[in-house]
């Protein structure tokens, strides 16, 4: 490749193949820079090395056809030695050159200076081929191939076994829309796509594959954004007799695998947090620990105040919470309401607002709040304090928000810090505060806390899981458990979330019940989700820079234009009729 080529292969005669990146005539002088993987290389034309025809056949080439050259690999005079390029103290003397795939004028840029933008990403999306040449997202994809890789070395020098999963599975309720598959030979009949291996990953266990993983497939229908695709891969991860401890250890070691690969080095192990104390202090399962603005609980200083929304919030079972922002008793009006915006969107009222300001607090709040309350706040000078006083389920969500949004406000996000933390303990079930129905926090196969089990049989709400989160950032980099192994508590588990008919519980989970009631081993696993970590590791935006083909936040592919209506003798192949409107 001539974008590995060094002062080593000075006097080499060498054939090189490669895209014209861009192309400088300097009057009878000309220089094409080539471009593969591996970089650019100058290739120069000279009357003094390359005949006429030569020169001429190269002036006629367009930008990013696909040339081969022919010439000497000479080390560039001191002067033109070029240190932004890997190729830069070396250049080919061209004797001979041949177009063996000419280009139509590119539909979008290819080569940007620093100073420039790319063209717009749908823009770039509709031509991928070309978007896909830029540096940038060529060496985003091959640090993807180095993370796959690090991953299939790490895990089976651990004597983990790679092993593949079906595509066609059955439809089961995994907490999203599945992709449906019509089949062709049984009519009325479906497949749905795999939101996540986890049935057969614990069939493996079942097998006796004590030690299973999978770069893996998974496919989800749900709403797009920045960090989330329709189709997604995860390292996959499974294993039999072991417990969370063994789990977490070698999921460190994964992770300290996986940076080193792009060369951060990663002190491990990771600090614990339990979910409640997570949502206590930072109103998320996934706090960002780069900066403090921890959630304070104010209730007993606001009970006596004689607000009327704080009386009737504490009436009803809430809370008042709220954060301290130091100096953020300089912003505006203004800028105060841009929060409270934030806090609506998240579900709250509205925002309780206190400053200190010389020697007072300021605020609507200030004149129903006493002045030993006023005093047990101990705000300082220039601090504002920003609060919710509402249920624990509507102030953590608004004020994770807000925290966010002061601490980016503040400069207080360092990208260059780096915080992972292991969340533990989440609740087995969500409860629905009206009906009062159960939903897995996680997924129907967790396993509960045992002791909790015992301790509380007739209040599932109350259970803990045996469920483990890895953050890094305010990011979830995966997540996992302990599996519930007993095909009696799994069939309870399903009961406790609606499917309490057993012919039900047969009908859409016997062939994991099966595996179970076969002599099922203790195990558990863990999956993180390799997209998003390839795009941290890439230094990206956005999931689309670290996927060859993505799909837009609208769900569709630009470059290939799916999705796409078929003719109607397909779908009568399939047994489906469209339904207009």
């Amino acid at each position: 490749m001539g974008g590995a080529l060094r002062r080593a292969d000075v006097g080499a005669t060498v054939t090189v193949g490669g895209w014209v990146h861009r192309s400088r005539d300097l009057g009878g002088q000309l220089f094409l820079a080539l471009r593969d993987r591996e970089g650019l290389l100058q290739c120069s034309f000279n009357p003094d090395w390359t005949a006429p025809a030569v020169i001429a056949a190269a002036a006629a080439v367009g930008v990013e056809s696909v040339v081969l050259i022919e010439g000497t690999v000479h080390a560039r005079p001191a002067d033109q030695v070029n240190p932004e390029m890997a190729t830069g103290e070396v250049e080919v003397r061209a004797t001979g050159i041949r177009v063996v795939g000419p280009a139509l004028t590119p539909a979008i840029p290819v080569a940007t200076s620093k100073d420039t933008k790319p063209p717009a990403e749908e823009l770039r999306l509709r031509h991928r081929v070309l978007d896909l040449r830029r540096p940038e997202l060529q060496h985003a994809l091959m640090l993807r191939h180095r993370l796959a890789k690090a991953t299939r070395d790490y895990l089976s020098g651990l004597g983990y076994l790679e092993l593949e999963t079906p595509i066609l599975t059955k439809p089961t309720p995994e907490g999203a829309r599945d992709f449906l598959v019509p089949s062709r030979v049984h009519a009325g009949e479906f497949y749905a796509l795999p939101q996540s291996p986890q049935i057969y990953k614990q069939l493996f266990m079942c097998c006796g594959f004590d030690r299973y993983f999978q770069i893996a497939r998974c496919f989800r229908d749900e709403d797009l954004r920045a960090d989330r695709q329709l189709e997604f891969t995860q390292i996959d991860i499974e294993a039999s007799f072991i417990g969370r401890e063994d789990i977490i250890t070698m999921a460190e070691g994964l992770v300290r695998a996986l940076w080193a690969e792009a060369g951060i080095a990663v002190e491990t192990p990771f600090p614990r947090m339990s979910y409640a104390e997570a949502m206590e202090r930072y109103g998320c399962d996934r706090p960002d620990l780069r900066y403090g603005l921890e959630i304070r609980d104010l209730t007993a200083v606001f009970r006596g105040s004689e607000s009327g929304i704080i009386q009737s919030a504490l009436a009803a079972g809430g809370r008042v919470r709220a954060i301290v922002v130091p100096g953020g008793g300089a912003w505006s009006r203004k800028q105060v309401d841009e929060l409270e915006a934030i806090a609506k969107q998240a579900g709250a009222g509205g925002l309780l607002r206190l400053k200190a300001h010389q020697g007072a607090l300021e605020g609507p709040l200030a004149k129903f709040l006493p002045a030993d309350a006023q005093a047990a706040l101990g705000l300082q000078e220039g601090e504002l304090l920003l609060g919710v006083a509402a249920a624990d389920r509507i102030s953590s969500p608004a004020l994770d928000r807000v925290r966010q949004e002061c601490a980016a406000r503040l400069g207080l996000v360092d990208p260059a810090v780096r915080k992972f933390l292991w969340v533990l303990d989440f609740p087995m079930f969500d409860q629905d505060p009206e009906t009062g129905a159960l939903a897995a926090v996680h997924h129907p196969f967790t396993s509960p806390n045992a002791e909790d089990m015992a301790a509380r049989p007739d209040a599932p709400a109350t259970w803990r899981a045996l469920a483990y989160d890895c953050v890094l950032n305010g990011t979830e980099l995966g997540g996992g458990s302990i599996r519930t192994s007993d095909p009696a508590v799994q069939s309870r588990m399903f009961q406790l979330l609606g499917i309490g008919d057993v012919r039900e519980q047969e009908r859409r989970f016997g062939f994991l019940l099966e595996g179970l009631r076969a002599g099922a081993p203790p195990h558990g696993g863990i999956a993180f989700g390799f997209d998003r970590i390839a795009m941290l590791l890439a230094n990206a935006t956005s999931l689309r820079d670290v996927i060859a083909f993505p799909k837009t936040t609208a769900a569709r592919a630009l470059f290939e234009g799916a999705p796409t209506q078929v003719p109607v003798a397909d779908l009568d192949e399939l047994h489906i009729r469209p339904v207009e409107g």
